[in-house]
């Protein structure tokens, strides 16, 4: 895994990303991940007290906490995106996950068509913890139809504000093709997920079977929300892991 960096004080690896997150996690040798779904998504304060006491309750430091999976009421235009990153990963850097550059945490973030939180919420999240005889998990980051880093989403989204049958097939294939180089940085592959996780509010039918199916996405099947990516502009979005623990508890 020569493409990931450790993050020591949480027991895992990522593969660098951006300020806000990272494009994937996966646990050192001794550990495994685990997965914790709220019933109903949790205010981002509240739900950051919630993450501190199941990971205190379960014996794991802050710094354990390595994914997390959000929803937000509507997309972000680029401006407020920016902004909501700021206060999210302020959090972080309290917790000394996140060292004001460099964030560790993989993460998801979108965006329900219907009956959206009021304000953006936890949905899901993930934390390390020991396993002798764990088999590998990881977990790989969101990502729409654009390439992160770039400045603007809207000026590298693919096939911009192109919905059509193909153009979606174009904007899935080039998702698609950024889950495969987040899983083989950290020498993974579709044959090693237990999930692939996908949002969207456009007909994917017409090249579910020759994009998804046929080359490996769908291997531990795949959980379609009725949601859009968190920024504007942008149509598709996916993530994966491979987990053998997750649990939900009580919004």
């Amino acid at each position: 895994m020569s493409s990931t960096i450790a993050f020591a004080p949480g027991n895992y690896r990522f593969v660098p990303g951006v300020f806000q997150y990272s494009a994937g996690v996966v646990a050192e040798p001794g550990y495994r991940i685990e997965r914790v779904r709220f019933q109903r998504p949790v205010a981002l304060a509240e739900g950051f007290d919630r993450i501190a006491a199941i990971l205190t309750a379960a014996g794991r430091p802050l710094t354990a906490f390595c994914a997390c999976e959000l929803r937000s009421p509507a997309p972000f235009d680029e401006v407020s995106f920016a902004a909501f990153n700021r206060i999210y990963v302020g959090t972080l850097e309290k917790w000394g996950v996140f060292d004001g550059v460099t964030n560790p945490v993989a993460r998801s973030n979108v965006c329900p068509e219907i009956d959206p939180p009021s304000t953006p919420s936890f949905y899901a999240f993930c934390y390390t913890v020991p396993d002798a005889a764990a088999a590998p998990s990881f977990v790989v980051a969101g990502s729409g139809e654009a390439p992160e880093g770039k400045g603007s989403y809207r000026d590298h989204t693919i096939r911009l504000g192109d919905t059509s049958p193909d153009g979606l097939r174009a904007k899935a294939r080039w998702v698609l093709g950024e889950m495969e180089n987040r899983m083989g940085a950290m020498g993974f592959g579709w044959k090693d997920t237990t999930v692939s996780q996908l949002y969207t509010v456009h007909d994917v039918h017409p090249f579910l079977a020759d994009e998804l199916v046929r080359r490996g996405a769908m291997a531990g099947g795949l959980t379609w929300h009725f949601n859009r990516p968190p920024v504007r502009d942008l149509d598709y979005e996916m993530d994966c892991r491979a987990i053998s623990v997750e649990r939900i508890v009580a919004a």
